[in-house]
Parts: structure tokens; C-alpha cells; sequence
């Protein structure tokens, strides 16, 4: 009797010992996979976009925009003011070759109807320049390039000092980042602030912006890094340094969203730090 219980015991224990090999099989053949799927992955870094499209503000909330897709640049344009609502383009050493001359030649917008595109003829005897946002200076790499550069919706009304002074300083120091850095992507316009704005125009009501923006981001520099600067629309004659501002603030007073298509932790690193010294090595 006592042989038989411990022949019993035995198989007991037996049994108990593989189900208990089968148990730590099972644990490890079907769960060692799902473990690993819930494991996080290797932190990663997320490519800049390298297409200057991707890099195009973010669609406008409460304001008309027309997109127009030019040869050297993209304009939001903006039919009720008759201005940009933005003007963006890249700029590479490549395009800072001079292949054309300035044409001089200031045309209506031929993608506008004709009794909607404002003409040179409205800024005549108006006391205000036809400032170009995107530079005729910036676009000398083609003959297509120069020529649009001078349709009148990439143009706004402009003081005539800082059109040919501090505006010009900005867009010459552009072209010496671009020259260094390989490449860099370009947002201006005009900003409105909210009160009564003056006008001009013969045939076409334009408004007379009270201030400019520019923001500047060089993604291939190591970290990438940005810049903004607010321009008021009078006269003046100040170093650089006293229109720099971050894009954050930039964004903030014209309610554009810039460079969305960036990765949030680079996008929110480089519109909120600036540093003219970087820009200036």
C-alpha cells in the first residue's frame, strides 16, 4: 500500500514538473515576442524636409488667400487688401548666380483677372515705393525667375528709405547666409495691425502696411537654427540688431504659422531661441 502511494507521488510529481516546463515554454515562445513589440523603439532623429514646398507656412485661418506658385517663390496673396499675405522661397549659392539682368519691368499678375490685378499705375505719385518682398536680387538664376519677381502682387507699398536702406541690408545679409550655410528658406510680408489703414491706388484700393516682417531658418546648420525681424514702415537707420526678434513673436503678432512640416521638437527649439552672433560667424 505505502509502494503504490509513493508510485502515486511519483506521477504526481512528474506531472507537475511538465506542466510546469510546458508553462515557462509557453511564457517564453508567445509572450517574449509580444514583449518586444511593446518595448519602445530607439529614439530616432526625424529627417528635415529637403523640398522647399514642405516647408510653405501653414494654411491661413480668417484671412483670403489665393496660392500662387511662382519660378522662384510662392505667394499667399491676399484680394482684399490687394497684398501678400506671405511671399517664401529657398535660396542656395546656385541661385545667388547671376545669369540675368534686373528687368525693371513691374507687371500685373497675369494669373489675376484683369480688373483685379493691381498695376505699377496705382503707385504712381502715391509717395510710396513698389517694394519687392521676394528680391529681384535673389532671383537673377533665370530669366522667368527676374521676370515674375516683378508681378505686382509680390510687391508692397513701401517707405522709400527703408526700401532702399534697412530692408536692403536684410536682403544683402540673406544672401550672404545662403552663400555660407548652402541653403536657407525665406518667409516676409506685409504686417496690418489692427486699426485704420491708409490706402493708395488709381484704379485698385491697396493697403499701406504699418510694418514687415522677415524670418529666416537654416535647416542644415548644426542644430538647425532661425530667425525673425520686424521692420517698421517708416524711416530709419539702425543696425540689424534692432529688428531681430524670435519667430515665435513673429508668429504671434501676424498670426502665421511658419514652418509647420519641421519636426515639433526642432520647430519649437528654433522659433522659439535666436542669436544674431550665429548668424553673423
Amino acid at each position: 500500500m505505502a509502494r503504490r502511494r509513493r508510485k502515486k507521488q511519483k506521477t504526481r510529481n512528474y506531472t507537475k514538473y511538465l506542466l510546469t516546463l510546458l508553462l515557462a515554454c509557453a511564457l517564453y515562445f508567445g509572450y517574449e515576442p509580444l514583449a518586444n513589440v511593446i518595448q519602445p523603439a530607439p529614439a530616432t532623429t526625424e529627417a528635415l524636409p529637403a523640398d522647399a514646398n514642405a516647408l510653405l507656412p501653414a494654411p491661413l485661418k480668417d484671412t483670403p488667400e489665393k496660392i500662387l506658385v511662382r519660378r522662384g517663390y510662392t505667394v499667399s496673396y491676399n484680394l482684399e487688401h490687394n497684398l501678400p499675405n506671405w511671399v517664401a522661397w529657398e535660396l542656395t549659392p546656385d541661385k545667388l548666380i547671376e545669369r540675368e539682368s534686373r528687368t525693371d519691368k513691374f507687371l500685373p499678375d497675369p494669373d489675376l483677372p484683369e480688373d483685379v490685378a493691381v498695376t505699377t499705375d496705382d503707385y504712381k505719385r502715391s509717395g510710396w515705393d513698389r517694394g519687392h518682398m521676394c528680391p529681384a536680387g535673389d532671383n537673377r538664376w533665370h530669366w522667368r525667375a527676374m521676370q515674375e519677381s516683378f508681378y505686382m502682387t509680390n510687391i508692397c507699398p513701401q517707405h522709400h528709405n527703408l526700401n532702399r536702406g534697412d530692408w536692403k541690408e536684410l536682403e544683402e545679409a540673406c544672401r550672404d547666409w545662403a552663400q555660407r550655410e548652402g541653403r536657407i528658406f525665406i518667409v516676409c510680408g506685409p504686417v496690418l495691425y489692427r486699426q485704420p489703414h491708409k490706402t493708395i491706388g488709381r484704379e485698385h484700393r491697396i493697403t499701406v502696411p504699418e510694418a514687415f516682417f522677415k524670418v529666416v531658418l537654416c535647416p542644415d546648420s548644426n542644430p538647425p537654427r532661425a530667425i525673425g525681424f520686424l521692420y517698421k514702415n517708416t524711416s530709419g537707420n539702425h543696425p540689424l540688431d534692432s529688428y531681430v526678434n524670435s519667430v515665435d513673436q513673429v508668429e504671434r503678432i501676424t498670426g502665421i504659422d511658419f514652418f509647420p512640416a519641421l519636426p515639433d521638437e526642432v520647430e519649437e527649439k528654433v522659433e522659439a531661441e535666436y542669436d544674431l552672433g550665429l548668424w553673423k560667424r
